[in-house]
């Protein structure tokens, strides 16, 4: 994965004039993009925290000319933007309007895609006075966030946006029951991905499995750590290129696949693995399988694409 630190003054990394005046819903009356989230927005939506679409991006580039305007590129299938979310969004809250979040769903929204050319995602970004700021990409651990986030508000105070957006009654909290606290070595997992130790997260999801074989929160918290970290740190030229060398090297072949789950190409993932699984002999398919049956917990077993990938892996199986 590849990290960003904010640069040192604004560039325009991507072209984002093609979205600056689309039109969208009109503010409310006495509001604006200035006074919290884009009119078009979706109900339930904070002023810090919320989700903005192809339609109403021209609102959020606006407000970014008051106050940074985070952007995270995510997907309902991408485990590691489940990961990072959360932590997105509770460090957005605690600089109590200084900077928002606003949250982009991919497959909805191709042209915010296309536009920040996200080849992998998490992709996070930056709005500052209507220019994109490169931040990083996958989940990264809390501490890193509030740093990029301290350099990114520092970046912004050089180009003369240093205003706030009103935060009374934006407390998510707010009227909501409480939500019962995690199982001891469910925290003990998130806590450990948030620090960035992901083999000690592995570890707590494997103990959760082994006193509960059941505990589906925990086979899909596993699978998704496992991803994050065999990812981690990898260049994807040099997996890349030893893919292409080594059509049926396993160790090979699977890096790749996990390289396209991460940064969103699924079907290229699935199709890889399945034929790299049809050419190889009975007893050399074992690891494929399970990377396969890893992958389709990762992505979601009502996923359309996993659905078509586990028909065609029993097919051959059988």
């Amino acid at each position: 994965m590849s990290d960003y630190a904010p640069s040192a003054a604004l560039r325009g990394a991507v072209d984002l004039s093609a979205l600056r005046n689309r039109p969208a819903s009109a503010p409310a009356p006495g509001g604006g993009p200035a006074g919290g989230a884009p009119s078009g927005a979706g109900s339930g939506q904070s002023r810090l925290v919320f989700d903005v679409t192809d339609a109403t991006f021209g609102e959020a580039l606006e407000l970014s000319r008051t106050v940074p305007v985070v952007v995270d590129l995510w997907a309902e299938w991408c485990g590691p933007c489940k990961q990072l979310s959360p932590i997105l969004e509770k460090v957005v809250r605690e600089h109590a309007g200084r900077l928002v979040l606003a949250k982009v769903d991919v497959d909805a929204n191709p042209q915010l895609m296309q536009a920040f050319r996200a080849q992998s995602i998490p992709l996070v970004v930056a709005l500052v006075a209507g220019q994109p700021v490169p931040l990083f990409t996958g989940a990264v651990p809390e501490e890193q966030v509030r740093q990029v986030f301290a350099q990114l508000l520092q970046l912004a105070a050089q180009n003369g946006v240093t205003g706030t957006v009103p935060t009374d009654g934006d407390d998510e909290a707010a009227g909501q029951p409480e939500e019962p606290p995690l199982p001891p070595l469910h925290a003990e997992a998130y806590e450990a991905i948030e620090a960035g130790d992901y083999a000690r997260a592995i570890a707590a999801y494997e103990k959760a499995l082994k006193e509960n074989p059941r505990d589906a929160d925990a086979q899909a918290g596993l699978g998704q750590v496992r991803l994050l970290a065999r990812v981690q740190d990898t260049d994807p030229a040099t997996v890349r290129a030893a893919a292409a060398d080594g059509p049926l090297d396993i160790d090979a072949q699977l890096a790749v696949a996990d390289l396209d789950i991460a940064g969103g190409h699924v079907d290229d993932a699935f199709d890889r693995l399945l034929d790299l699984f049809a050419g190889l002999p009975a007893d050399q398919r074992k690891p494929v399988q399970e990377r396969l049956v890893e992958l389709f917990g990762v992505v979601g077993a009502a996923d359309p694409r996993v659905v078509r990938a586990r028909g065609r892996l029993t097919s051959l199986l059988f």
